[in-house]
This record gives C-alpha cells, structure tokens and sequence, in this order.
C-alpha cells in the first residue's frame, strides 16, 4: 500500500509492501538522478544495504556509501563532517540523492547531511526498524544530538519517497521491535482509539512478527503522522497540530540525553516520558471526565505487555532532566510546556507545568 503525505510540490509517497527492497517501486525522479550516496551502519549493511547498492547500480547509479555507527552517540556533528569530508572526497554533487538505509538514528543524520550538502541535495528514507518505519522516517525532520539535549541541531528537510519493507523486522532484536512499538502506541493515545484498541487485541501478534498485524499498523501510524504534518509541517507553534506528535517526548527526551543516550532506546525514553505525561494529566485534571486512571492503566498495561519501561531509572538526577526539558524547543515562559492527553484518542492540552510538579510525576511512583 502508499500513503502520501500531501506537502504540495514537497509531497512525497510512503510504500509499504513485504519484499518492497527486493522489486524497488517506481520512484520519483529525484530519488534516481545518477549519483546516490548510501548511508547505512555496520549491522544493516549486510542484511539489506549491499543487496540495494547492486540494485542501484544495476539501474545505472553511480553510488557513494558511507557506514556510520549504530546508537544515539553516532548521531552527531562529528560523524556528519566525517560525512562531509567522504562526500567531498567523491565530488558529490548537488544533483545527487542520499538514501538512508537503517534506523531512525541513520535516517536522522543522513537527513541532516543532505540537508546541509551544498545547501540541500534529495533524500530517500530506507527505514529498517519498526521506530523508524513509523516516526522518524516520515515528517521530514532531520537532526544531531547535542550533548545537553537530543535533536538540538537540525533542519526540516522532506525526503522525496520513504520505502517500508516490514520483512526487515524478521531481523530485528527484540528489545528494537518493542521500542518501536512505543511510537505506535503513542499514535492510538494521541489521534486514534480505534488503534489502540487493536493494539490491546493484536499486540501478542505484533511481537511474533504477524505480518498482517504489522502492516496494519505501520500503515495506520503513518497514515496519522502524514495527516498531522501535513497540516504543520514544521511544527511552527508550540500548540500547532504537530506538536501532539511530541506527546512523551519532553521528558523521554531528557531522560536519553541524561542517560547518555546510551543506556535507554529511544522508545524505553518515550514510554517512560508517555507515563510521565500521563500523571501529569491525572494530577492537573486535564482528562476528560475524570478517566485519569483509566488511561493510565490501560496505558501502562500495553507498556508492560510490550516490555517497555514505565519507571524512572535509578541514578537519574531530576536537575539534570529539568535541565534537559528546560531546552525543549517547545517551551514558553518559566515552566516546560507538556503535551497531555483529554482521552485515549486524543491529545491537545499544552500545560506550562512547575518544576514541582514534574519531580513528583517523575519520582512519586518509583
């Protein structure tokens, strides 16, 4: 199947079909120019990035790659002038195309690069992970870490198509497959309870692979994500319809800045962030009809099916995470701005919360 994400001349399809990297579909013309660099990491390159080089250039591609690490600490302004310097090396021209061939933190950094390679070349996003089939891969947000903050240097930049293949989940470790699942159960609490419910039924199935069930819901959550950012696509105010996508991410993101960004996966952070939002909204009452509990049980309950984390770390220092929220790019005024939910299916209550009452939703449960 294949969402679009309607951008007017930024638009772009997503495909998602099993088998998709072994009969590539029909492509835009700017994802094929001739010169293609190839950005993958060490464990990718031999499950699918080398199969794709020779497809390209059976086609007639001239094809540059460039390997990179695989976690949190590779996605930085070091390893993007290290890409840089490779690009320069092969005289990389502006005509070209990058794909990306990996996870969320590949697609992130590759995006960058083409972003910035002289002022902005065309993308092609080759998401290999659940995470990044379902979030990162689409939206057009690209970026590096800094070290007292995730994503604090970026650029909004559009891929020109995003390839789903789920047949690459068969070789993803477990514990990346649950992660992934952290994103998707984000998409049933802020746009659709109809997924969420299918989540509840279907998630036992999703864990073994079921190719029907994970179809659906990369599908599903694509679909929400092309429909939020199509409507803001560059998250322009910190109440705009994008900023319902962030939904966990104030405080996830402060965790894996905190933690290093070594220790916890991006969705471990967000299912602890989601948790943390989620006592927020019972404590202010920002949920409908006093269902606070409920959506918190039945929350926590798909978390902890799924084998995601809902409790905060041991060590975690809360002046270091207030710190990290502090830099959030979605705050205004003396507090940090939260994205709550008013039920399960919907999530647009921006609060400006205390520091108090961040520690006690962070610390009071542990």
């Amino acid at each position: 199947m294949t969402v679009s994400v309607s951008l007017g001349p930024r638009s772009y399809p997503i495909h998602i079909r099993s088998g998709l990297l072994h009969n590539l579909p029909e492509l835009p013309a700017a994802a094929l120019p001739g010169e293609i660099a190839l950005v993958s990491n060490a464990s990718v390159v031999p499950l699918y990035a080398d199969a794709l080089l020779q497809k390209l250039e059976a086609r007639g591609q001239v094809v540059t790659t460039l390997s990179m690490g695989d976690g949190e600490e590779f996605k930085s302004l070091e390893i993007a002038s290290r890409a840089y310097d490779e690009l320069a090396e092969a005289r990389f021209s502006r005509r070209g195309a990058v794909w990306a061939v990996g996870g969320g933190v590949t697609g992130d950094l590759a995006g960058f690069v083409a972003a910035t390679w002289m002022r902005g070349v065309s993308f092609v996003q080759v998401p290999t992970t659940l995470l990044a089939m379902v979030d990162s891969s689409v939206g057009g947000k690209t970026g590096v870490n800094h070290p007292r903050a995730k994503n604090l240097i970026g650029a909004f930049w559009q891929p020109v198509a995003v390839l789903c293949d789920p047949d690459c989940l068969r070789t993803l470790p477990p514990r990346e497959l649950r992660s992934g699942l952290a994103e998707v159960i984000k998409y049933g609490v802020i746009a659709d309870a109809e997924l969420f419910e299918f989540l509840e039924r279907n998630l036992d199935a999703a864990m073994k692979l079921d190719g029907e069930v994970l179809s659906h819901i990369i599908a599903r959550s694509c679909r929400i994500k092309a429909d939020v950012v199509g409507e803001d696509e560059r998250e322009s105010d910190a109440i705009g319809r994008r900023a319902i996508l962030n939904y966990g991410h104030t405080a996830g993101h402060a965790f894996e800045a905190v933690m290093q960004y070594g220790q916890l996966l991006h969705g471990e952070a967000i299912s602890i962030g989601m948790t943390v939002a989620a006592r927020l909204a019972t404590a202010l009452g920002t949920i409908e009809n006093g269902a606070g509990n409920e959506l918190m049980e039945r929350q926590t309950r798909l978390f902890e099916r799924a084998g995601l984390p809902t409790q905060t770390p041991e060590g975690a220092d809360f002046e270091d995470l207030w710190a990290a929220m502090a830099l959030d790019k979605k705050n205004r005024g003396a507090g940090v701005n939260f994205i709550l939910p008013t039920r399960i299916g919907e999530v647009m209550r921006v609060e400006n919360v205390s520091a108090d009452s961040v520690r006690e939703a962070i610390f009071s449960h542990r």
